[in-house]
């Protein structure tokens, strides 16, 4: 015969009563709480979680101790309480210790009908919990005969009629939950919630608040805050008639309302308690709590309080009002609003009451969501921006001349890609949702279709909806929620700003990407890419002329062309900053980037530049690389076309000049890309002082520069302190750094990254999260040796892990001056910066 566990340690919960979250569980602990700010919570014992596995091991309570705890009128219900809220557990059971004898007695004191209606209940939770049967058998019907039908079900099922024991009724309970707990589907469950493998349990037994009887009886939940907006506003559920979370049809509005009559029509001072007991609950719990709460003949019950579900526009929204009310601390305020969860505010979002049709899944590489016609090339987009259609740029893959059609597209969805992929990286920038290597689809671009996995077809104007938050590819159109940019968003922002202890930056490469950088109040630019200046239509065919030219001089001819265009571009970028810091990285893409692919194109070179098709279709092969982004491209440009980066140099410190007269002097930053040996470095700053200085005497003006030096080799970060010599800053550049010492292509690993991922190769995506034990140390040796050389270099990211909150730890930890990510991101690394500030002192590094 199986022992009885040792329940000489259960605790009925009082406001003096030893409970702890850890022994005891997170409800026993808000319970105890709650009787504290005395509320009505109805007698409640709580048992340890070292008794519920004993229970689990097969040790049955001897409930028999716990029943007199409650006296003779003995009907409780049995609520978990594990530790932490979000790893779930067993449903609650109510009505334990109905029978026959208690039954009778309910039809005296609250008629035939509730008395039923109570039993049924119990016998249907006990047949389904406890007893294993199949839910489907019990109808929820508590109609005139239905509690004998259930009765009746119940022997037939189990060859036993109904337990009459209130003790062996809460034995039952007790294990079943007990073992639900501990069981294999519940772990996993759990553990995917976050919870540790060895998580425990608490349970509570309660005395029942019946919500059944005569006058004003029910159940129901109450907040204070809009789950989805952070607004104040009383919303729940009231049901007449019920008891527990499960009631669900409503009799009652909480408010007057026009639609029917309300909670506090009906009984006002009911109305008001439950008012009070929610600001009670936030001034002392220091939350925004749900109520849970039980009425029986117009006398209110307290059942639970739980944190109230919310968005992440509503935690902001919550966490701000919370501490400006004095509730919480302002560090406390911004320590409850996770870094990520601001990107849904800055974007539209899929609403979630919403009805979604899933289409497919691929990796969300660019946040926010966007319905629009389906195009599949950069000119149908155009056009379609043309006639003031949404549209979405669905491509196999991006290049570099689809960045017009990103331009103008409201979202992007690629075949093939990762995080890293082109168009993640652009549509990161641009504020675009996107989602790369989705191989649920398959693109067919001669045809213009695009084909799901369950077979369905859409064409060149069929409408989709991309949601990069979450990955998904919805069909048709969805309801939206708008960016929530509101006064919260910015105040929660600048408190995190008056904390943090390192730079933020963005990457912005346009006047638009400057706006939005100023608009989430970056500190200036950490990386402006030329390149992309180059793609517009009357600059492509210039830059084409440039890359055709025979000789130097008639390079210099092409770019003195392209020198005014690129001169306006610095300028925008200076004035828009107002003086804040403009870090321009010179040429970095190969050539060939820039020249046409097909003959197509080809053929239309040819006639643009007057040279036969053969010349052009030959120039177009040598350019072409068998590893381009390993070939002629950065810094080996800058040594052997050198006109490019004297254009360059030439434009920026003319715009510097010009946006210096009309305002705040104007210190540019100029970044060499792809350096790996200090000579590069040392080729490039000659030629680029002797610019300087010819731009010094031509205008008549005084100014000053930066000369720095983008570390994406792994070379470059192990001789960093011969580079110092010649850079004002070290800036890694962490995209190719870490596509360079992996050995793998950032376009391509999104095609088996989730395989090492999964398999344990790589804890994370290594272009996701930055690999700090690999490309941390290079890192770490980098800026180590560079300061070693020049003690005053300042150290930086310019890659997209800039924007990472578990990146910019490291980065801080380090000693990092500052990091750059792109302009959507800046919020997000602005909260995290405050986070670390707040939560560790800051340590250098390695150094």
């Amino acid at each position: 015969m199986l022992k009885h566990a040792d329940l000489a340690d259960f605790t009925e919960i009082t406001p003096t009563a030893q409970i702890e979250t850890g022994r005891h569980g997170w409800r026993a602990k808000c319970l105890q709480r709650l009787i504290r700010l005395d509320m009505p919570v109805p007698q409640t014992v709580a048992l340890p979680t070292e008794t519920v596995r004993a229970i689990a091991a097969g040790q049955l309570p001897d409930t028999q101790r716990i029943a007199e705890v409650f006296g003779p009128d003995f009907l409780v219900s049995v609520r978990s309480s594990p530790e932490n809220p979000e790893w779930g557990g067993p449903g609650t059971v109510l009505n334990v210790g109905m029978n026959d004898a208690v039954h009778a007695r309910l039809i005296g004191s609250h008629g035939q009908e509730a008395a039923d209606a109570l039993y049924l209940r119990f016998v249907q939770l006990y047949a389904t919990n406890v007893a294993r049967l199949d839910p489907d058998m019990f109808h929820e019907d508590p109609g005139p005969g239905a509690l004998k039908a259930a009765l009746a079900t119940y022997r037939a099922e189990t060859d036993d009629d109904f337990p009459q024991s209130p003790a062996r009724q809460m034995a039952e309970v007790l294990r079943s939950m007990a073992r639900a707990w501990e069981g294999t589907t519940a772990r996993l469950l759990r553990q995917a919630k976050g919870a540790p493998a060895e998580a425990v349990l608490g349970l509570l037994v309660q005395r029942m608040a019946l919500g059944i009887g005569p006058g004003l009886s029910g159940s129901g939940t109450m907040q204070f805050v809009d789950s989805v907006t952070g607004t104040p506003r009383i919303t729940g559920r009231f049901r007449g008639q019920s008891q527990g979370r499960k009631a669900s049809v409503e009799t009652l509005y909480l408010t007057k309302d026009p639609r029917g009559a309300s909670l506090e029509e009906a009984d006002p001072e009911v109305f008001g308690q439950l008012v009070d007991y929610g600001g009670r609950c936030r001034g002392k719990l220091r939350e925004e709590m749900q109520v849970e709460f039980t009425i029986e003949s117009g006398k209110v019950a307290v059942i639970d309080a739980v944190r109230v579900s919310r968005s992440a526009r509503a935690a902001v929204k919550i966490a701000v009002a919370l501490a400006q009310d004095g509730v919480i601390s302002r560090e406390d305020a911004l320590l409850r609003v996770e870094p990520r969860a601001l990107t849904e505010l800055l974007h539209y979002q899929v609403d979630p009451r919403g009805t979604r049709e899933l289409l497919a899944r691929g990796i969300a590489a660019s946040p926010g969501a966007a319905t629009g016609r389906i195009v599949f090339s950069a000119a149908a987009a155009q056009a379609a921006a043309a006639r003031d259609e949404a549209c979405i740029l669905v491509r196999r893959e991006t290049v570099p001349e689809d960045v017009r059609g990103m331009h103008a597209s409201v979202a992007v969805l690629t075949e093939r890609g990762g995080m890293t992929s082109h168009a993640a990286v652009i549509a990161r920038g641009l504020g675009l949702p996107c989602i790369a290597g989705c191989a649920d689809i398959s693109i067919n671009p001669r045809d213009r279709t695009m084909t799901a996995q369950d077979g369905r077809t859409f064409r060149e104007g069929d409408v989709i909806t991309v949601d990069g938050t979450n990955g998904e590819v919805l069909a048709g159109s969805t309801a939206m929620l708008e960016p929530a940019l509101d006064d919260g968003f910015r105040t929660l922002l600048h408190w995190a700003d008056n904390v943090r202890d390192i730079g933020i930056r963005a990457n912005a490469d346009t006047p638009d990407d400057a706006r939005t950088a100023r608009m989430f109040e970056a500190e200036g630019i950490g990386l402006a890419r030329t390149e992309h200046m180059f793609f517009d239509e009357d600059r492509l065919t210039v830059m084409r002329e440039m890359i055709f030219a025979d000789t130097p001089n008639d390079r210099r001819v092409a770019l003195e062309r392209l020198l005014p265009m690129q001169r306006a571009d610095f300028s925008a970028l200076f004035d828009i900053m107002a003086g804040q810091p403009v870090c321009i990285r010179l040429f970095d893409p190969p050539l060939h980037e820039f020249l046409p692919h097909d003959r197509e194109g080809m053929r239309e070179l040819a006639e643009a530049l007057d040279r036969p098709l053969s010349e052009v279709t030959r120039r177009c092969e040598a350019l072409r690389e068998f590893n381009p982004m390993l070939g002629m491209r950065g810094v080996r440009l800058g040594v052997t076309v050198p006109e490019i980066y004297d254009m360059q140099a030439r434009a920026i410190f003319e715009a510097a000049v010009e946006a210096g007269r009309r305002g705040a002097p104007v210190v540019p930053e100029v970044m060499i890309p792809l350096v790996s040996a200090a000579r590069e470095a040392e080729i490039v700053k000659t030629r680029i002082d002797a610019v300087a200085a010819a731009v010094r005497t031509e205008m008549k003006a005084q100014f000053s520069y930066r000369l720095g030096v983008m570390v994406e080799t792994p070379r470059a970060a192990l001789r960093a302190g011969e580079i110092a010599e010649f850079a004002d800053f070290l800036s890694f550049g962490t995209n190719d750094l870490t596509q360079m010492t992996y050995g793998l292509s950032r376009d391509d690993a999104g095609r088996f990254m989730s395989t090492y991922v999964k398999q344990g190769v790589y804890a994370e995506d290594p272009f996701h999260i930055l690999d700090v034990e690999g490309v941390g140390e290079l890192l770490l040796i980098g800026a180590g040796r560079g300061r070693g050389a020049r003690p005053g270099v300042t150290i930086s990211v310019c890659g997209e892990h800039g924007g990472n909150p578990e990146s910019i730890a490291f980065c801080r930890a380090a000693g990092f001056d500052y990091v750059s990510c792109s302009p959507f991101r800046v919020p997000v690394a602005r909260l995290a910066a405050a986070h670390f500030a707040l939560l560790a002192p800051r340590k250098r590094a390695g150094f």
